[in-house]
């Protein structure tokens, strides 16, 4: 049977049989998310605590693992976030680096379909009454929550909803989802809500969560407005 938590009894089969599947659905889906998949993966066998559940390392030691610049790293964190596959624990401050745990519950989830596919050993044992991690279980998105956005796009905004949908499905879907992004004017980011009503709401409640949103996956943003 396989471990509940990646440390222990049957740990190792969790480590192996977690970044086979990780690999296999990696190889079926488009470019952008293979080498998304495939950074997660080389960042996890480096630096990923699996008695701690804790993944800590900075923005500038990512970079230089990944070969890409800090902004780059801001982006791809944010999207595995709004994948539900990063979780942050802590955020970082005054030189501490943020901490996050692997959502290793639904990262077997969105595999699923690719077990069969390595092999009916592997299927068994993840298919086990206690194959999912109980305190990585992430709900997923059900009627009245509001699907999860669509990160094609590659704005700030795109990846920001991403975000903020994986911290507040609920939230999202009452107040965030119908926001359209308008354009951006230097460092302002300017959204457009479906009623008056609807912007004076976010302007009045929700600007500092939209901001901070923003700002993890582009630091240049520094203001956020909501017309109509």
């Amino acid at each position: 049977m396989l471990a509940t938590k990646p440390a222990g009894r049957n740990a190792a089969a969790l480590k192996y049989d977690l970044l086979t599947v990780m690999g296999a659905y990696a190889l079926a889906q488009e470019k952008g998310r293979q080498r998304l998949v495939l950074r997660l993966m080389t960042l996890i066998t480096a630096r990923y605590n699996w008695g701690r559940d804790q993944l800590a390392v900075g923005q500038r030691e990512i970079a230089r693992l990944w070969q890409v610049d800090e902004r780059t790293v801001k982006r791809e964190m944010a999207k595995l976030r709004a994948m539900g596959w990063l979780e942050v624990t802590r955020q970082g401050a005054r030189g501490r680096v943020s901490e996050y745990s692997l959502c290793i519950a639904r990262i077997l989830e969105d595999s699923r379909d690719r077990w069969a596919d390595v092999g009916p050993d592997l299927e068994q044992r993840l298919s086990g009454p206690e194959a999912a991690p109980e305190s990585k279980v992430v709900p997923l998105p059900v009627k009245g929550r509001g699907e999860a956005p669509d990160l094609s796009g590659g704005t700030e905004w795109a990846l920001a909803r991403g975000v903020l949908h994986s911290e507040d499905p609920s939230r999202y879907a009452a107040w965030v989802a119908g926001l359209e992004r308008r354009g951006r004017d230097g460092g302002r980011l300017c959204l457009t809500a479906p009623s008056r009503f609807h912007a004076s709401y976010v302007a009045t409640h929700l600007t500092a969560w939209l901001l901070a949103a923003a700002q993890a996956v582009d630091a240049d943003v520094d203001e956020i407005t909501v017309e109509w």
